[in-house]
């Protein structure tokens, strides 16, 4: 069972006179396409906060994996790459 709350909305004249012609036209009522328009809104937020991270594409230009270190491991590979750089 949904439950409803009672609220009042302060709406200017302009727009609730067109929401008013809307609903007479699609034969609906004001209060669906207000309910509408939240649930658009709040949706797009929703997605907005689940998007805020995002990878960077990260690749550069290159030959791949060198021939001398075929066949090793990554933990070895990882080794290689920072050799020489301090730590």
């Amino acid at each position: 069972m949904a439950c409803h709350m009672k609220t009042t909305v302060h709406i200017s004249d302009s727009l609730l006179t067109e929401a008013k012609k809307i609903a007479r036209r699609e034969r609906t009522t004001v209060k669906a396409l207000i309910e509408e328009g939240l649930r658009k809104a709040v949706a797009e937020r929703r997605g907005k906060e689940a998007a805020v991270f995002k990878l960077r594409k990260a690749t550069f230009k290159g030959r791949g994996l060198q021939p001398h270190a075929a066949g090793l491991s990554w933990d070895r590979v990882l080794d290689i790459s920072y050799e020489g750089r301090g730590g």
